[in-house]
């Protein structure tokens, strides 16, 4: 095996992780609108699915990897509570979910997350973030 076919490309690592973030976030509002909570618990297996994308993506050892690992667990953290406060407007108006999805406004998004997120939702998904620094050193 050469050198060049051990290492990853940062182009296939991004993408697995738009990939990976996307499918996540939408199996977490899933869930999440089918028990009627936010099932913050999810961000942690947001954050083993970047890193193990990561891994996939043979992508090096060290601060990009990590500031990669990050991004992805928070943006899958964003677009997840995004996701499920479309969905819980949208059943209340009648909208299916990917109807009130672009609908929805970002400062309202924000304030729905805000109030539907416990200081316990708000470790969840702390700990996710601080799973990701420290799983994908």
């Amino acid at each position: 095996m050469t050198n060049s076919a051990t290492r990853g490309s940062p182009w296939l690592a991004t993408l697995l992780l738009a990939i990976g973030s996307l499918g996540l976030a939408s199996a977490w509002v899933m869930v999440a609108f089918a028990r009627d909570r936010q099932c913050s618990w999810m961000a942690l297996l947001a954050a083993i699915d970047a890193v193990l994308l990561l891994r996939l993506a043979r992508m090096p050892k060290g601060i990009p990897r990590m500031a990669l690992a990050v991004t992805a667990t928070a943006a899958t953290i964003v677009l997840a509570n995004w996701g499920i406060a479309a969905a819980q407007i949208g059943r209340s108006i009648g909208m299916l979910p990917w109807e009130s999805l672009t609908r929805l406004g970002s400062f309202y998004a924000w304030t729905l997350a805000n109030l539907a997120n416990t200081p316990a939702d708000l470790a969840w998904l702390l700990a996710a973030l601080v799973l990701a620094v420290v799983a994908s050193r």
